[in-house]
């Protein structure tokens, strides 16, 4: 055992605060990148952007194009006058003039117009509309507080929802019940089902039920159904049967005329299923998207087009830099301000052309896409790119994450035109996409009445396009696309 020193050369990868940032901006969406922008001119004094005047480039261009009649020696007259107000002097006599009712205070004037806040409004959510309506019932105080529970509970879907969340170290915390819900707002558990039917009878009805048959017997109770009648029985052991319209089998267990079953079931089927469906914030397929790239086609060819609207382009402010380093006390925070301005203008340039470079091979590979459309999408994997380009697999992946791209057949992520391949019998792969769509198109067309299951897609995917494919990934692919079973897409009425 001894002591000693000893030099090695070795070659490693170091991960400096400037190249993580290269890799975090490459993988932001738009809107994360024009935040992060905002961030950094807020925190960097030597960064400016391209209008630091709040204008637009046309404006400021067709203002340097008009003619001007302010002279030299009548700005820098302004400029001084404007250096030797007294603004705390103008501030104060500003605020004493609103106070006594001076300009501006008239009827018609903008200061009696409501505050701007006053004037937004956004659809209400759920939650306030029953807690509205509770305000507006006759509840005592253990009462409204054990409602304003359930009401905190209820899910997505507008039903209570009383499981256990799972906790940061992995495991679960107890379910809850209405009496536990009761106890913590100091309510008789006894009471406690009595004042949750009160609030499965708010707008919508059936909201806060437990699972869908507590939710179609409130609303059946609602609509004016007695529990003896035989709807309630349909609904209380039949549900199973009426989501794969088993209507026989039901007609047969209650020894029912068929016609008088469906005539019971049309009034089941006009019951909300999803009791805050209206009440939904948002649909995710009309969020409006803005595209990274534009694909246009100019000729025979396809261009590539960036879309660097709305993103600020930054560069230093050497006039404030300059005499910032002249002060020797602030020449070395500066100095650390200015490499990490000068760093990020870089790494957004970067971002910026790697987006466009892989773009431009997605094009170059999928011409025949952007051409006819999504039936000729060819099989692409990120190794694809990543060989053309010289690039890592990584790196691809981070770039076509939540980046968009326009095209002539219309909105899509970049991630979407990289598909596993769907072997053709007697002919080239296809992209698992381009099987996808086939499959919707056959479900589109099928009779109503008559669904096509899943073993006859099958059938006629072999037997009309060539594509084999085993029946459980036909199952899989319905699913992704949202699309129901045979059983249940069928429509007796």
């Amino acid at each position: 055992m001894e002591i000693k020193q000893s030099l090695r050369l070795s070659q490693q990868l170091v991960m400096t605060p400037q190249l993580q940032q290269a890799i975090k901006l490459l993988q932001l969406s738009r809107l994360e990148l024009i935040d992060e922008v905002r961030k950094e001119l807020d925190n960097n004094p030597v960064l400016m952007d391209d209008e630091p005047d709040g204008r637009g480039k046309d404006e400021r261009a067709r203002e340097r194009s008009e003619p001007t009649t302010t002279t030299a020696e009548e700005s820098r007259a302004t400029e001084k006058a404007t250096r030797e107000v007294d603004w705390e002097k103008f501030l104060e006599n500003r605020t004493l003039q609103n106070a006594g009712g001076g300009p501006g205070q008239g009827s018609g004037g903008f200061d009696e117009l409501p505050p701007i806040e006053q004037n937004l409004t956004r659809p209400g959510s759920l939650q306030e509309h029953l807690l509205w309506q509770l305000q507006m019932s006759d509840f005592s105080e253990v009462e409204r507080r054990f409602a304003e529970l359930v009401i905190g509970n209820l899910d997505d879907r507008g039903y209570l929802d009383l499981d256990g969340v799972e906790r940061p170290d992995g495991t679960r915390t107890p379910d809850l019940t209405i009496a536990d819900l009761a106890e913590e707002a100091e309510l008789d558990p006894d009471d406690a089902p009595y004042v949750l039917e009160l609030i499965q009878r708010f707008d919508p009805p059936g909201v806060g039920s437990r699972n869908l048959r507590e939710c179609l017997e409130i609303q059946a109770s609602v609509a004016g159904y007695k529990p003896g009648d035989t709807i309630f029985e349909i609904i209380r052991n039949h549900i199973g049967d009426l989501e794969k319209r088993n209507y026989q089998g039901i007609a047969k267990a209650m020894k029912l005329p068929l016609e008088e079953l469906y005539e019971l079931v049309r009034e089941i089927q006009t019951f909300e299923s999803t009791p805050a469906r209206n009440f939904i914030d948002h649909d995710e397929r009309s969020i409006a998207i803005t595209p990274d790239v534009y694909v246009t086609k100019d000729g025979d060819s396809f261009r590539v087009l960036d879309n660097d609207r709305g993103v600020q382009r930054l560069h230093i402010n050497e006039e404030l830099t300059k005499k910032l380093l002249a002060d020797p006390q602030a020449k070395e925070f500066i100095g650390e301000k200015l490499r990490n301005a000068q760093w990020l203008i870089r790494a957004i340039e970067q971002r910026r052309k790697t987006i466009i470079r892989v773009s431009e091979c997605i094009v170059e590979k999928q011409r025949e896409f952007f051409e006819l459309g999504v039936n000729h999408l060819k099989p692409m994997i990120l190794r694809d790119v990543a060989d053309a380009l010289g690039m890592h697999e990584s790196t691809i992946s981070r770039v076509t994450t939540s980046k968009y791209m326009h095209t002539p057949q219309g909105l899509f992520e970049l991630k979407y035109f990289f598909n596993s391949s769907i072997r053709r019998v007697a002919d080239e792969d296809i992209a698992s996409e381009s099987v996808k769509q086939a499959i919707k198109k056959m479900i589109d067309e099928e009779p109503k009445s008559r669904p096509l299951s899943d073993q006859a897609i099958v059938e006629r995917l072999v037997r009309e396009q060539g594509i084999k494919i085993a029946r459980r990934t036909v199952a899989k692919y319905r699913e992704m696309l949202g699309i129901l079973a045979s059983s249940r897409r069928k429509q007796v009425f």
